[in-house]
């Protein structure tokens, strides 16, 4: 091979590459780009915005410090309301979303129509974040968990809901196959294959979730939803940043708690499966 033939080759790849290359450099400065205007609409770059930030900051901390838990006691029903709803939410949510799943995956539905619509179904209910969801259960059922359960249940529902049907689109077809050739009924493929190869990863997405929910549960009560949320603002608004501190604190734990026991609980179902 001559020195002309391999440089007839080379150079269709150069150019490839030299176009890949600007191409990428071009998709790196238009998100460049995105992320700088969203930096100026957002004020980032406003130096008003900072000139007194750290001092108020400080004057805040030495207001909080130290905690004081001196109504710990009452602080056990908005703790346990917490929890309750971030339990309650969740399993709501995937109890919703087990069978919607199933119809949304195309492997499992009885129609691909009816598989798109479900889907479009759980994308709205993911599209609505669990703070507005909290709001509008708030103006329609009133005050208190109840109002968070539904609101966790509903996001829930979308979230799991996509998560699950991907992961019994992803399973094994062969068996499957095989089940239907022997005159197995759909419903029997979904409960003897389909199901129980999904079971790990829909176990997971669960768990997963219900960290999620048990940190969210306490956001929800900023709406009026109850909880360690309502304790805050509350503490926050009579200016009591001494006990918000407290209860900050009190969230803290519990979130490392629930992270602590979500990965517990996903290492010992990994290493059962």
């Amino acid at each position: 091979m001559t020195d002309s033939s391999v440089l007839c080759d080379f150079l269709p790849l150069a150019g490839e590459w030299r176009r890949r290359q600007w191409a990428g450099l071009g998709v790196a400065a238009l998100a460049m780009s995105v992320v700088l205007v969203a930096f100026i609409l957002a004020g980032a770059f406003d130096p008003a915005r900072y000139s007194d930030a750290a001092a108020t900051l400080l004057r805040l901390a030495g207001d909080s410090l130290p905690p004081d838990f001196g109504r710990w006691r009452e602080w056990r029903r908005p703790l346990a309301e917490t929890l309750a709803t971030g339990v309650a939410g969740t399993a709501l949510g995937a109890l919703l979303a087990l069978p919607l799943a199933a119809l949304a995956a195309e492997n499992v539905s009885p129609s691909i129509r009816l598989a798109q619509l479900v889907r479009l179904g759980l994308n709205a209910l993911r599209s609505l974040p669990g703070l507005i969801w909290g709001v509008v259960f708030v103006a329609a059922v009133g005050f208190g968990p109840l109002p968070g359960v539904l609101a966790l249940g509903a996001h829930s529902c979308g979230m799991l809901g996509k998560l699950f049907f991907e992961a019994m689109e992803h399973v094994d077809p062969g068996p499957g196959a095989a089940l239907r050739a022997n005159g197995v009924s759909a419903l029997g493929v979904f409960r003897f294959v389909i199901l129980p190869q999904a079971l790990p990863r829909l176990t997971d997405a669960l768990i997963y979730r219900l960290e999620h929910n048990l940190r969210a549960a306490t956001t929800l009560g900023l709406v009026g939803a109850g909880g360690l949320g309502l304790e805050i603002v509350t503490a926050f608004h009579l200016f009591e940043y001494r006990e918000a501190s407290a209860l900050i604190l009190v969230l803290l734990a519990l979130v490392t708690l629930v992270n602590f026991l979500g990965a517990t609980l996903r290492r010992g179902f990994l290493n059962r499966a």
